[in-house]
């Protein structure tokens, strides 16, 4: 087929390029994608930005995380290793290349798992486990306390220890239990049980363990763990991973404490100091609300440079420097055209008044005749008398009258 030499639209590159991008972030499904494959290409220059390209067999997608996002990831990526990339697709103009803007990496086991929390907040969601009307209070002057977690590990010595500072006089019961691995839930919510069961009950339990891994953590992700939880007679504090760690129990819990020392410091609410420690408390969230603020203030900040570099003044500035350039030649070069020529006409000038010069004539053989005595320009002949003066081109000389005729 014969392409017309009329076409409709005639597009630049960057025109075309733009409208390409325009189509790929204005699609919401593009803008919130999780992506799949390994990495290779790993580059990581000084600005603490992270280039890469997630492939599989079939194809490969440039993919880049910026500073802000990569420093939260919590493990190493490496080349070849098999991840799940969250994030939006957009056009990197400069190189005409669609790639995948990444903010959240994890690794592909990972995926699975997510896919089954999210399954299992839903269902025990939707049964009422996570209301909050159904959550009780904990008590400000407990005299037992009551911990599931594991009898060797680093959270229960981080708990006694705040116990023992906080509220010494307390009595600690612990019911230990593993906390990671296949036999974790049902000794976690045997430990549960037996609490419960104890005479006197401890006036608040403590669930514990300390950071990990999703797959660490799955034990208190368990749908039986988390029944015994929201089914428990006595309030239940969760103190389950890190402060960005989240698991079920935490949702079913009567209160989720961020650490398991911090589980421990909700549970003994009693002393004069805790108004100190809550003071720290609230400048501790103050600080990670502002750096919270000014990452999401740098991540803006970012996109606006990436969108505002196609409109940056540099290259019209550097185009008008060069037309200024150009303009200044040709002032130049009409200047000493204009120079040229007024000295040609003015060395025409120079000849024409050269031809008119009285020496000239002189040197023709003409001689310029004046009076002597008042120097009067002879003219007739009737003014040729007594003396006279005569010049002519090498000199004058004065002469005498004899006779004269007209």
């Amino acid at each position: 087929m014969q392409p017309s030499l009329f076409a409709s639209v005639q597009w630049t590159v960057s025109s075309l390029t733009k409208y390409i991008r325009d189509q790929l972030e204005s699609d919401p499904s593009l803008q919130d994608v999780w992506v799949e494959g390994e990495i290779s290409n790993l580059s990581r220059p000084a600005s603490g930005h992270v280039y890469f390209t997630l492939k599989d067999a079939g194809a490969s997608l440039r993919s880049v995380m910026w500073k802000t996002s990569a420093m939260r990831l919590n493990f190493a990526l490496q080349d070849g290793m098999a991840v799940a990339a969250h994030g939006k697709i957009g056009v990197y103009e400069v190189g005409g290349q669609y790639q995948l803007y990444a903010d959240q990496i994890r690794p592909v086991g990972e995926g699975a798992l997510y896919q089954e929390f999210l399954r299992l907040r839903a269902l025990l969601e939707s049964e009422g486990l996570f209301d909050p009307e159904r959550k009780r209070p904990i008590p400000d002057f407990p005299k037992r306390i009551g911990i599931v977690t594991s009898a060797t590990g680093a959270a229960i010595r981080d708990m006694l220890t705040a116990i023992r500072r906080r509220l010494p006089l307390v009595e600690v019961i612990l019911a230990p239990a593993p906390v990671q691995g296949d036999e974790a839930p049902p000794k976690i919510v045997e430990a549960i049980r037996l609490l419960n069961q104890l005479k006197p009950q401890p006036d608040v339990i403590l669930i514990a363990r300390g950071g990990g891994s999703i797959e660490d953590l799955w034990a208190f992700n368990d749908e039986h763990v988390v029944r015994a939880v929201a089914s428990s007679e006595i309030p239940i504090i969760c103190g389950v991973g890190h402060e960005t760690d989240f698991t079920l129990s935490d949702f079913a819990a009567d209160l989720r404490a961020p650490t398991p020392t911090a589980a421990a410091e909700l549970a003994t609410q009693t002393t004069i100091s805790d108004l100190a420690e809550n003071l720290q408390a609230l400048s501790t969230q103050i600080s990670d609300f502002v750096f919270t603020l000014v990452d999401n203030q740098r991540n803006a900040l970012d996109g606006l440079r990436e969108s505002l570099r196609f409109f940056s003044p540099v290259r019209r500035i550097e185009s008008d420097r060069q037309r200024l350039d150009e303009l200044a030649h040709r002032v130049n070069a009409g200047e000493a055209h204009r120079l040229t020529l007024e000295a040609s006409q003015l060395a025409g000038l120079g000849k024409r008044l050269e031809t008119l010069n009285p020496l000239q004539v002189l040197a023709r053989g003409y001689a310029i005749v004046t009076r002597r005595k008042d120097g009067a320009l002879v003219r007739k002949v009737a003014q040729a008398k007594d003396g006279i003066r005569v010049r002519v081109s090498d000199g004058e000389f004065d002469a005498e009258v004899v006779k004269s005729k007209k």
